[in-house]
């Protein structure tokens, strides 16, 4: 029988073990070669429903959960705040609760507001997954990042993870560097002084990019999100690029097999060079979003587990 998952819910890294972890990263790893097939159809979800809430936008992760429960068969009800009665001011919890009776088996939430999914959570008859919260956590990133600098680094312990750009706004950040060091792995975080954290959770801190990169062994960029800090950043966004962009004559100060990361979207010219983004034997950036329907997968087919049995 499959280990057990000691968690109900998937809201955070703070809960989970390094053994929790590496549980989810080896449930991944079978997920990937699985993508690559020609039929790609899985049975284990079947008669399951699973409710993507989504209250921004998203690509990658809103895809990524779509392709991810419906390879496993689940059935899969998309939200969209457009065109719901959130429009007409329902709450998130009134929302929460409606969708909740329609009794689905697995809620992935991602919410502009810090803490969303975890009101979710105590109001939901069902595992939820948090798919990003505000400037707070996204902890399926996290895990797909993860997965990735394993395959391609053969390790995470002993590993040094720069991570550049907007730290204080990025739950991606806020992720990975709680996730990391439970897996052995050093992190420093680099940035401009406005857009680093208030509490840096004991990772050391850098406001030059040259610096803080040296002999880094993975380079994780961070998009500027415009969004969220316009007033934060200072001078042009040529200005950021000529302080804090990566490019290939930057890359040479990190390890010399050093792997670019970045969860996307990208500003191509403004946090990295495109070039450099493209380059398959230094970027990671398109497996990272192969990794992450895998570890979807896995995140799924984990937290269901009780209810299907």
């Amino acid at each position: 029988m499959p280990r057990p998952f000691p968690h109900r819910h998937l809201l955070g890294i703070d809960p989970l073990s390094a053994e929790d972890i590496l549980f989810l990263l080896d449930e991944a790893e079978p997920w990937i070669d699985f993508g690559r097939q020609a039929r790609k159809e899985d049975r284990r979800l079947a008669g399951l429903t699973q409710f993507n809430l989504f209250f921004e936008n998203s690509t990658r992760t809103l895809f990524s959960f779509e392709v991810a429960g419906k390879r496993l068969g689940a059935q899969v009800a998309n939200f969209h705040p457009g065109g719901s009665s959130v429009r007409k001011g329902e709450s998130l919890i009134d929302t929460a609760l409606t969708l909740n009776a329609m009794r689905p088996d697995v809620m992935v939430v991602r919410h502009n507001e810090s803490g969303a999914p975890q009101q979710v959570a105590e109001v939901a008859g069902c595992p939820v997954v948090n798919g990003g919260d505000g400037t707070n956590e996204h902890p399926t990133q996290a895990l797909l990042d993860a997965l990735t600098m394993r395959r391609r680094k053969g390790r995470i312990e002993g590993l040094t993870v720069a991570i550049c750009g907007d730290i204080r706004h990025s739950r991606v950040a806020g992720s990975n560097r709680k996730l990391l060091p439970k897996l052995g792995a050093e992190v420093r975080l680099v940035g401009p002084p406005a857009l680093l954290p208030d509490d840096a959770g004991g990772a050391a801190t850098f406001t030059d990019l040259d610096e803080g990169i040296k002999d880094a062994d993975v380079v994780m960029m961070l998009r500027i999100q415009r969004e969220r800090m316009e007033e934060s950043v200072s001078g042009t966004l040529a200005d950021f690029h000529a302080r804090y962009g990566l490019t290939y004559a930057r890359l040479d100060r990190a390890a010399p097999d050093a792997l670019v990361m970045h969860p996307g979207p990208m500003n191509r010219g403004v946090e990295i060079e495109g070039a450099l983004a493209d380059d398959p034997d230094r970027s990671a950036i398109l497996d990272q979003v192969e990794n992450g329907v895998a570890v979807r997968m896995a995140v799924l087919d984990v937290l269901t587990r009780a209810r299907r049995e």
